[in-house]
């Protein structure tokens, strides 16, 4: 059996290691706010299945027993579409008024919450509410500052969006960085495309 030279294999190890280095170079030279809407954007197309992992202190808008799915229905070069279905067990039927919509600005990240009525029409005074991010955040976790008001204490109030590539992708609300609300979507397995959010069966784009 013929052994591989000790410096070909130093040389090898070297090349591997240049490579590496390399790679985590180019993706350090990549904004966080670019890094976590790519990995956002990948998911287009797919749907997943989530529950509420932390509850609200008063007024909840789920019960806890629902089914959840997430749709990444559409996505452009600057914009994704992702509606919010929430079953209602009890009246066996789909809450199908929400979508989240992220876009990418030149040096910030928008949030915005489309809110229909079953009709299609647009919940007025419920609607298009969000914010964008102060700062780049991170590769995995932003923050969507809602600057309209802040809490009891002056905390900043807003939204604390993270996706673990394969894992989860979480969504919630929070108070100075910290949730107050949230809810997972497992990345792991695709579950059957839901059908369209009120109001957008013709689409988004």
């Amino acid at each position: 059996m013929r052994m591989s030279s000790p410096s070909l294999i130093v040389a090898s190890v070297s090349i591997l290691t240049l490579s590496a280095c390399t790679e985590r170079q180019r993706e350090i030279d990549i904004p966080p706010q670019q890094q976590f809407f790519a990995a956002l954007h990948d998911l287009c197309g797919n749907a997943y299945r989530g529950e509420r992992v932390v509850e609200r202190e008063d007024n909840d808008l789920l019960e806890g027993n629902e089914e959840l799915i997430v749709h990444f229905v559409e996505c452009s070069e600057d914009q994704i579409f992702a509606p919010f279905h929430i079953e209602q067990p009890e009246e066996d039927s789909w809450d199908r008024s929400r979508t989240w919509i992220y876009t990418m600005h030149e040096d910030s990240l928008e949030l915005r919450h489309d809110h229909r009525l079953e009709d299609g029409s647009e919940d007025e005074g419920n609607t298009m509410y969000g914010g964008y991010t102060e700062d780049e955040g991170y590769f995995n976790r932003q923050y969507f500052i809602y600057t309209e008001r802040t809490g009891p204490n002056d905390e900043v109030l807003g939204w604390r969006i993270e996706i673990e590539p394969g894992v989860r992708y979480s969504y919630g609300t929070m108070s100075d960085g910290e949730w107050t609300w949230r809810v997972d979507f497992y990345l792991d397995e695709t579950v059957e495309a839901p059908p369209a959010a009120w109001g957008h069966e013709g689409g988004y784009l």
